[in-house]
């Protein structure tokens, strides 16, 4: 297994993580099976979207907190508890298919991490498997 560190700068925030899970295929020589990746937060997430324009995250999060904005009333009152919310409309986990060294993503695909009780030091778990295990 092996783990990515990523730095939230916001309460709410999807930082772009394509490019350091693509690193790190290639660094670890993975050529052909599935990427599994997972995030180990219970207020946070992980998803593919469009990462070519900005503006799809930006509508993300907004979406996300008009359907659990910061004041809703949870019985759950740590002084996170929007953040545990937000964090089950998103995956803790996703697959990427890896295929001759490469991510397989769609043209305007990216992987982002779903922040939602930032700034934090988060980690992202990756394992790579292939048909021999």
């Amino acid at each position: 297994m092996e783990t990515i560190q990523v730095r939230t700068k916001e309460k709410q925030d999807f930082p772009e993580i394509t490019g350091a899970v693509r690193e790190k295929v290639r660094n670890r020589g993975w050529q052909d099976g599935v990427l599994f990746i997972f995030v180990p937060h219970t207020t946070a997430g992980i998803f593919i979207n469009e990462h070519a324009d900005p503006d799809v995250v930006k509508d993300i999060s907004a979406l996300a907190d008009r359907i659990i904005p910061e004041e809703f009333p949870c019985r759950h009152t740590e002084g996170n508890s929007p953040a545990h919310a937000k964090s089950v409309l998103f995956n803790n986990s996703l697959y990427v298919i890896i295929e001759k060294g490469d991510l397989v993503l769609g043209t305007w695909q990216g992987i982002f991490l779903a922040e939602f009780d930032g700034p934090r030091n988060r980690e992202v778990y990756l394992k790579f498997m292939t048909d021999g295990g």
